[in-house]
């Protein structure tokens, strides 16, 4: 008997809690907990990072090789076994070399949770005839922030750092079971032929080149926030110990943020809806460098929350419409380039904040970027409406209800 869609779709939140929210987005609020404790500098910080986004580019890489579904779900399997694992190896030992292993490793299985879960779930929905969506899916990663975040802040008085990283492992084998259990081993089920669903001729070379520069500007701005929210919070002197409560209202507003971006881009097109959200997370970037209120932090917070998924999610569907018969081959190229500014950012941040004292000219300097990002949307959407560029950003609303796999 075929399980209902709702359980499907609930192995792939869990396994997104799992693998983002624990392996991955928890050492942004245990930052503040490990640095007084171990006595990390800015600059480990952003080494640690750096390293997981390495990892996390390398699992891209391998899984966009991948063509076998039995395989894949092999894999996918593995990287929530790896997550859990990594997860564990970090209270283990006060060493840069366990916890940047502990990092990459976390890394591969995050690569492996989302892209290859995303996959394996949409191919599911597909092949069983469900409408094809992920919007409730990626709300997984939201919902992944807020339990992380609640963790380390409830384990805080109660242990050391140590014992918070245990208390992740073990909220992170609990996952792991309806993860493993709820998704169906893939069937060998209709596949989608080459250029089926295509609406249109597919876009020029430069429409491609303004959405690759685009989204490589993208990584760096999710980089910098999804690393240092908490520690850009805590340095701000009238916000002392409010770092770990911005953390959580990253992740409440990140939960809604991919189906909301669904509905917006169904009604202005997924090429207008992504130059919003650059615009708001330019405006999120760059309120703590004016402001250190409460206010600009629980703004910037909520923005970045609201805009960070919602462009990976955009990006994703438009890469599905525009190109159906290979979206793992372009989003694997797209994904070189975000992976990249993902590795850069986090280090460049973390030897400018412990030269300087503050964060205040590396979010400077991505605000920019991010700029330089919403300029190149907004020259797609020239070259658009030339005729260069496929169908319309109008036409991508239309299309809205097609998703295509990163994962292939």
């Amino acid at each position: 008997m075929s399980p209902r869609p709702i359980i499907v779709l609930a192995s792939g939140i869990c396994a997104l809690i799992l693998t983002m929210g624990v392996a991955r987005f928890a050492y942004t609020p245990m930052l503040a907990y490990m640095q007084p404790q171990t006595g990390m500098g800015d600059a480990l910080a952003g080494w640690l990072a750096g390293w997981n986004y390495l990892g996390y580019l390398s699992g891209v890489l391998l899984v966009t090789r991948l063509k076998d579904l039995m395989l894949k779900d092999r894999l996918y399997r593995l990287s929530l076994l790896l997550a859990v694992l990594t997860t564990a190896m970090m209270p283990l030992a006060d060493s840069a070399l366990i916890w940047g292993l502990s990092r990459y490793l976390a890394g591969l299985s995050t690569a492996g949770g989302l892209m290859l879960g995303s996959g394996l779930i949409l191919g599911w929905l597909i092949r069983h005839g469900h409408r094809n969506e992920l919007g409730l899916h990626f709300s997984g990663l939201g919902l992944g922030i807020v339990l992380g975040g609640l963790l380390v802040e409830l384990a805080a008085p109660h242990g050391d750092w140590r014992d918070q990283w245990w208390l992740l492992s073990a909220a992170g084998l609990v996952l792991l079971i309806p993860a493993w259990r709820w998704l169906p081993r893939p069937d060998q089920g209709p596949q989608r032929q080459p250029g089926a669903g295509a609406a249109a001729g597919e876009p020029g070379p430069l429409w491609l080149w303004l959405l690759q520069a685009a989204y490589l500007c993208a990584g760096f701005g999710y980089a910098i926030n999804a690393t240092f929210t908490v520690l850009i919070t805590e340095q701000q002197p009238t916000l002392s110990g409010q770092g770990g409560l911005m953390w959580l209202l990253v992740g409440l507003a990140a939960a809604p943020a991919p189906i909301l971006w669904d509905r917006l881009a169904r009604h202005w097109g997924y090429l207008r809806a992504l130059q919003l959200a650059y615009l708001l997370q330019i405006i999120g970037i760059l309120l703590p460098v004016f402001s250190g209120s409460l206010t600009a932090a629980v703004a910037s917070s909520l923005l970045f929350g609201l805009t960070f998924i919602g462009i990976v999610s955009l990006v994703l569907t438009m890469v599905g419409v525009r190109y159906p018969a290979y979206p793992a081959r372009i989003m694997a190229r797209l994904t070189v380039g975000y992976g990249v500014a993902q590795i850069v950012a986090p280090v460049v941040a973390g030897e400018l904040a412990e030269l300087s004292g503050t964060f205040n000219g590396s979010l400077i300097m991505v605000g920019a970027i991010m700029v330089i990002g919403l300029l190149c949307l907004l020259a797609m959407g020239r070259v658009a409406a030339r005729g260069d560029g496929g169908d319309s950003s109008r036409a991508d609303g239309r299309l809205g209800s097609r998703r295509a796999s990163a994962g292939g």
